[in-house]
């Protein structure tokens, strides 16, 4: 082969080939012995790509290529689905996980939810994916409850979607104070004259419990009571899913009893 042919060879190699660090969202079966991974990454956002073998019991890295976990890929651009070539494990965050229940679960819809926030395959999304790496490594610390560092992500993650809720003024008229109600289609909370019938009309510390997950307040969230937090749950699961425009399947394992009460017919 001619000098030059060779180092178009060797160049067009290097184009494709590219590395990327992401999480693991979720994988389906592909033949015998593949997997199709779907992964959202921190350069390229999210990305489907295959990996050979990993169903084999002496697959070189099938268990790094589970959901929750956090790798750093190294993958082969091709015309279809590009393929995995490479997995490192980072932070295994499901085996702190998967014997916890209540944060199994809520990690589950974290996943389902960041894949559904990026709808664009391909398109870089790293404030959603860094969003997502907080979240998993806060329910793994355990240290607050499971169902308010959902939330918290949750509303994060509309936020940066350009869907952040009004919680502090009117989302109709912009006044501030004497909130009465929380209009989902509308954008958020309502004052008394705003409010239209079928309005969820939430406590007001339900308000300010939605604030401080969405600022960070892990104090007044970690203070808060019961009653409010199932409330504050209803209002945060259904406005995420009027504005995705379909169900978050992973909600209905970790919806509190209760939720019904602050369902909004819209």
């Amino acid at each position: 082969m001619p000098g030059g042919a060779c180092r178009a060879v060797r160049q067009n190699e290097r184009v494709s080939l590219y590395r990327d660090e992401g999480v693991v969202l979720r994988t389906q079966k592909l033949g015998e012995a593949d997997r199709i991974v779907t992964v959202l990454t921190r350069r390229h956002g999210r990305i489907r790509a295959a990996a050979k073998g990993v169903r084999k019991t002496r697959s070189r890295f099938g268990a790094r290529l589970e959901p929750f976990t956090h790798v750093d890929l190294q993958l082969y651009e091709r015309r279809s689905l590009d393929l995995i070539t490479q997995a490192e494990t980072l932070r295994p965050y499901g085996e702190h996980l998967v014997t916890d229940y209540p944060r199994y679960t809520s990690g589950t819809a974290m996943l389902e939810t960041a894949e559904k926030l990026t709808a664009e395959e391909g398109e870089p999304a790293l404030r959603q994916f860094l969003l997502l790496v907080g979240g998993l490594r806060t329910l793994s610390e355990r240290g607050h409850d499971p169902r308010l560092v959902l939330d918290a992500y949750l509303l994060r993650s509309l936020s940066v979607a350009g869907w952040a809720p009004a919680l502090d003024e009117c989302c109709r008229c912009g006044t501030r104070g004497g909130l009465r109600g929380f209009a989902i289609a509308a954008g958020g909370a309502v004052c008394a004259r705003c409010r239209q019938p079928g309005a969820a009309t939430p406590a007001p510390p339900t308000f300010a419990l939605m604030l401080a997950l969405l600022q960070g307040d892990w104090e007044y969230a970690d203070g808060s009571d019961a009653r409010h937090r199932t409330e504050c749950s209803g209002l945060v699961a259904a406005y995420l899913q009027w504005h995705l425009e379909h169900g978050i399947r992973s909600l209905r394992h970790v919806e509190r009893e209760g939720d019904d009460t602050t369902r909004e017919r819209v």
